[in-house]
């Protein structure tokens, strides 16, 4: 049976990844940084399917641990046919916000990981002739909104190489585009999306379907719903001052007040004219 491995698979779309896979009947290998929460996904999943699910518990940023799960991957008696690169997280503040401590360790997750453990799977493989890379980037990438938007761009544009130098081999590399998906993601990073239009936002289930789907066709970019792929394609090719002046920290600021102003207004109006509200003359 298929074993597939799955980083920050204990929330958002990790544990979609895992759920689904876990229904397609592959075996797992879950990794996270929360042991406790990992193992109780896992007991969960089994309970449902009939599969096996190891759990790693591993700090991706750490290298020592990082080195851990891509030792697994080398693991020719139980061999990884399918590797989804999902870990990640925000930073709550700017870029000089931050501590650069902070910053270094987002990054090594962020794209060390990625780079570490997609070479240690592809390289196996390619010597079986078959297997899949999912590398989860995002839409960001194409924005100019901080070190983290340019860690993906580099996901991105790494995964594409790879898809690339892996043509022929059996073997496919895939990355992940999404817009916003309605996971834990902007909490954690204590985010207030508050106002953005309902229309913006994703379902993790059809996300990772969609992500599924594409890297078992081979599909290089993987961008889930026709507007975001739109928007994709016109960050792409717009000229970068204007990406720079859409998507600086400030525009989204005025954006959201904007948004959130709307939605009150909307809100008093419905409340104004709600005839069971109405006080009786």
């Amino acid at each position: 049976m298929a074993h597939a491995l799955v980083t920050g698979s204990t929330s958002g779309l990790g544990l979609e990844f895992a759920w689904q896979l876990a229904g397609t009947g592959h075996d797992l290998v879950l990794v996270s940084r929360d042991e406790d929460r990992l193992r109780a996904i896992a007991e969960q999943i089994r309970d449902v399917h009939d599969i096996s699910v190891e759990v790693l518990p591993a700090d991706l940023a750490d290298r020592e641990q990082l080195e851990k799960v891509a030792l697994r991957l080398t693991d020719p008696v139980e061999p990884v046919s399918l590797l989804v690169n999902n870990a990640g997280y925000g930073l709550r503040g700017g870029f000089l916000e931050v501590g650069i401590e902070d910053h270094e360790k987002q990054l090594d997750t962020l794209m060390r990981a990625v780079l570490v453990l997609s070479h240690a799977a592809a390289r196996l493989m390619v010597q079986r002739r078959r297997g899949a890379i999912i590398n989860v980037s995002s839409l960001a990438g194409y924005t100019t909104a901080g070190p983290y938007a340019a860690s993906k761009s580099w996901v991105t544009v790494f995964t594409e190489s790879l898809a690339m130098e892996l043509k022929g081999t059996g073997v496919s590399a895939t990355a992940l585009l999404p817009g916003f998906v309605q996971t834990e993601f902007h909490e954690r990073a204590a985010m207030n999306m508050e106002g953005l239009p309902r229309i913006t936002w994703l379902k993790a289930p059809f996300v990772v379907e969609q992500a599924l789907k594409d890297a078992a066709k081979g599909t290089v970019l993987s961008i889930p719903s026709v507007k975001y792929r739109t928007a994709g394609e016109f960050s792409r090719i717009a000229p970068r001052p204007l990406v720079r002046a859409l998507t600086s920290p400030d525009w989204f600021r005025r954006f959201r007040q904007r948004a959130v102003t709307r939605s009150s207004r909307r809100a008093s109006r419905r409340k104004l004219h709600a005839p069971w509200q109405r006080e009786e003359e």
